[in-house]
């Protein structure tokens, strides 16, 4: 192996930074998925554990060393039984990494094809809704108000979802890749009420307030004229065609890593 550089008699190669890096990334992975919640509390506890675990056992402490990896064995367990739900974040945020996405784009561009189905049809039928991509943004607040869903998208779930007689029409539906992860979310309303000489409704208006506040592209489907429109980065669109709709999803999905649909 090529030696890079050497750090007193340690011999440094490409492979030993690339290893360095990948834990860094790893942990910095773990942590930023944990930091807003009780888990990291315990992460830390666990990482002070190792620490004293080698430093007593450099200072060749038998009975202390026995101590401290049973004590990790039986907190490690119980930090992966209690914060499962945090783990399979973290889990799921890497492979929203821009590697994963790669082998993950024929996924995206089915899940386009279905949501295109689905507006197609609740636009031919009046049926209000709101389709959201995310485009990496962190929406995890508008999530955490609505239903939790763990289903693969499909023209035929979301045009049931959307239905009136649906208890979870109303709020938000929210994608992340292929997933439809919650329901019934509830959006922040923008303060523009008019756009021209038309008043906005409640629906253009919500898709409106969460393209101001991040950095989404908002699909709004009109119960009212059946009217597709777009609203980015607070600017709103309107009377898009399917084919015009089709051609911005596809434009637009090279930056995305979530998927958020809201009605």
């Amino acid at each position: 192996m090529i030696e890079l550089f050497r750090v007193g008699f340690v011999s440094v190669t490409l492979v030993d930074v690339l290893d360095i890096v990948l834990v860094a990334v790893l942990i910095y992975a773990v942590y930023s998925a944990l930091r807003a919640t009780v888990a990291v509390q315990i992460l830390f506890g666990l990482l002070a554990l190792v620490l004293l675990s080698f430093i007593v056992s450099s200072a060749n402490m038998k009975a202390l060393s026995w101590v401290i990896s049973s004590i990790m064995n039986i907190w490690l367990l119980a930090f992966i039984v209690l914060f499962q739900p945090e783990l399979r974040r973290v889990l799921t945020d890497i492979t929203h990494t821009r590697l994963f996405r790669v082998f993950g784009r024929r996924g995206i561009e089915q899940t386009i094809e279905e949501v295109l189905e689905a507006v197609k049809e609740l636009s031919e039928k009046h049926i209000g809704a709101l389709i959201i991509f995310t485009r990496g943004q962190n929406i995890k607040v508008t999530i955490e108000t609505g239903i939790p869903l763990k289903a693969v998208v499909s023209a035929e779930l979301l045009v049931s979802i959307f239905n009136p007689r649906s208890p979870l029409h109303d709020g938000a539906v929210v994608i992340e890749g292929n997933t439809i992860v919650a329901a019934r979310c509830i959006l922040p309303l923008s303060n523009q009420r008019k756009l021209g000489n038309r008043n906005l409704g409640t629906r253009h208006r919500a898709a409106l307030g969460i393209s101001e506040q991040s950095d989404v592209l908002t699909l709004v489907v009109s119960e009212e004229t059946g009217a597709i429109s777009v609203a980015e980065r607070g600017t709103l669109t309107m009377g898009l065609s399917l084919a015009e709709l089709r051609e911005r999803l596809y434009r637009q999905s090279s930056r995305e890593t979530t998927l958020t649909l809201v009605e």
